[in-house]
């Protein structure tokens, strides 16, 4: 038996499908357009996102901006740096993820040089909820709304710890401590000891522990290349301090070498001129003379 379709033609006829992106379930459209439409009365002042992104072995953290023509990213900072600064495991757990939120806000603000005007957080308790405060006399500290895109937003979860470490860096980014880890929605406070030991990885120094002292051959599988960098539990807290600390004196992006100094291929014949093709010309009739 056929079931008679509930859609007249003239539906069909009207059906528009939806864009590229929110078919493969990539984009939130709706989301997107509250994070990137400008108030008219700005006079088209570019409005900044601070774009985190999770991948299995890396974190993606961006500050871009949307024009006509696309997303243009001002800069960029990948946990796949961090080797660079001492840390060589872990790189994709919530300590990794403050880590790259902190470089990015340490690398946007020496490229806009107001690293020295906004140091973000230096007093040490990364613990507590920190907010950058504008300066009396100098530019304004630098403003983006944080796009987390598809992930979700649960209690604890490692966007925040990025967006925590965009804060510390000196970045002005809108939020709210009721999505940082620690925080109680029973007594609706946040506890800094508890949100401190993460940033720091407290919770992955607990767990080498008790993994080492139950499951000896399971903690050499998992932690290979923390054992393999000579990192061990009571290691960590120290260790995430110096990457912090190594982040902030040298958070500028080094220029990549050109490897090839040679001549570029060319795939097609280069154009001759009027006098060369005049001298071929030449040359034809010539041969031609010497046969006849």
């Amino acid at each position: 038996m056929l079931l008679k379709s509930q859609q007249s033609r003239a539906y069909y006829k009207r059906y528009q499908v939806k864009y590229k992106r929110r078919r493969q379930g990539k984009t939130d459209y709706r989301q997107r357009l509250r994070l990137t439409i400008q108030d008219k009365n700005k006079y088209a002042t570019p409005k900044y996102r601070f774009v985190v992104r999770f991948s299995l072995k890396d974190i993606t953290c961006q500050i871009v901006r949307a024009t006509m023509r696309g997303d243009v990213v001002l800069a960029a900072a990948y946990s796949h740096e961090l080797p660079k600064y001492g840390m060589e495991a872990g790189l994709t757990n919530y300590a990794a993820a403050y880590c790259t939120g902190l470089l990015l806000a340490r690398r946007i603000l020496t490229k806009l040089n107001l690293a020295d005007t906004y140091e973000g957080n230096t007093e040490g308790d990364v613990g507590e909820d920190f907010n950058v405060e504008p300066e009396d006399e100098g530019p304004r500290p630098f403003t983006c709304l944080l796009d987390v895109g598809l992930k979700t937003t649960s209690v604890g979860s490692r966007v925040f710890a990025a967006l925590k470490g965009g804060l510390d860096g000196g970045l002005d980014i809108p939020h709210s401590e009721k999505r940082f880890f620690g925080y109680d929605p029973d007594e609706k406070e946040l506890d800094p000891e508890a949100l401190e030991s993460h940033i720091y990885g407290g919770h992955i120094a607990e767990f080498m522990d008790e993994l080492e002292e139950d499951e000896p051959e399971e903690y050499a599988k998992r932690f290979a290349k923390y054992i393999e960098a000579g990192i061990e539990s009571d290691d960590l807290e120290d260790k995430y301090k110096e990457v912090h600390e190594a982040i902030r004196k040298n958070p500028v992006l080094p220029k990549k070498e050109k490897k090839y100094t040679g001549e570029k291929k060319k795939w097609q014949p280069v154009k001759k001129s009027y006098e060369q093709r005049k001298a071929d010309m030449q040359a034809k009739l010539l041969a031609l003379r010497a046969e006849g």
